[in-house]
């Protein structure tokens, strides 16, 4: 069996409502070129894959199940046909990059912001995610890069510390505790917290940072998101452990909540740089990954020393 691949579109493109007339213009070929190249592969396929309904083709029953088959062929053909354009031409690929809720207001902005002033022609196809501790690294393998505060310890992964996130302890703006700048948690244990769910890596370091001050912290509300949380702590139903907002973010506008310095060693959370290390990334995901490694050598994202 030789099918040609042209014959292969050409039925896809009939399968899906163009005419033969449509094929043949947009193809550029005469149109009795492009019902022979139909007629080869019905015979190579040994029966009927289309049958006239007035002036349109449609699919028999054999053709539509072929059609399945030739999609996910086309597509793996041309994602092979992308992959080595993109050796060519890095500059022209697409990033599948996935990133948590938290840092979409200033690090992967920036981070993206920075990349595509040297290339801007490489295209980024982003995914939010949670902190997870049991979710799946790189989105379920829809990403090939992450960036986030989960530590996967999976066989195969690849990650790289590229900032330090210092935390902050998130007080109604009437609370008494807002007069001071500075607040040791121990000061806090019989306050009600507002937390993240139970699976959230910040709610296990909230915890951890809790205990090792001498006390288990009462959550009495639970939230999917950060912004709840902090709504929450605005209505003074609680306080909370958050990441320090950043300047120019949504969450660092006055309003009803105030953000303490805690005192505490070890309140802060490490955001890192995921990666596969059993399939080589394309060459514009491994652009951006080398370009996110040189900003945090080089001090331009949040270290230790802030």
């Amino acid at each position: 069996m030789n099918m040609e691949t042209d014959s292969l579109r050409w039925f896809q493109q009939v399968a899906d409502g163009t005419t033969v007339t449509e094929v043949s213009e947009l193809e550029q070929v005469t149109q009795s070129g492009v019902s022979r190249a139909l007629a080869r592969l019905e015979a190579e396929i040994g029966t009927p894959l289309l049958q006239r309904s007035g002036r349109i083709l449609r699919m028999t029953h054999a053709g539509s199940v072929f059609k399945r088959h030739v999609d996910a062929m086309l597509h793996q053909l041309d994602d092979g046909i992308a992959a080595v354009n993109q050796l060519i031409e890095p500059d022209t690929g697409t990033v599948a990059l996935a990133f948590q809720h938290s840092l979409a207001t200033w690090l992967v902005p920036d981070l993206v912001r920075s990349f595509r002033a040297a290339h801007p022609n490489v295209r980024f196809q982003l995914t939010q995610v949670r902190d997870e501790l049991h979710a799946p690294p790189l989105a379920g393998g829809h990403a090939e890069l992450e960036i986030g505060t989960r530590h996967p310890h999976e066989p195969g992964i690849r990650t790289r510390r590229i900032a330090i996130e210092p935390l902050r302890l998130a007080l109604p703006r009437d609370h008494p505790l807002g007069q001071q700048q500075h607040i040791p948690l121990a000061d806090l244990a019989d306050e009600r917290f507002i937390s993240l769910s139970p699976t959230s890596a910040l709610r296990r370091l909230t915890d951890s940072l809790c205990e090792e001050a001498g006390f288990g912290p009462d959550v009495v509300f639970e939230a999917e998101d950060l912004s709840t949380v902090r709504g929450f702590v605005a209505a003074g139903l609680g306080v909370a452990i958050v990441p320090a907002p950043r300047a120019g973010s949504p969450e660092a506008g006055t309003g009803p909540l105030l953000y303490r310095d805690i005192t505490d060693a070890g309140a802060v959370r490490e955001i890192t740089l995921t990666w596969s290390a059993e399939r080589r990334l394309l060459p514009a995901a491994d652009l951006f990954r080398r370009h996110v490694i040189r900003r945090a050598s080089a001090g331009r994202v949040p270290t230790l020393s802030e």
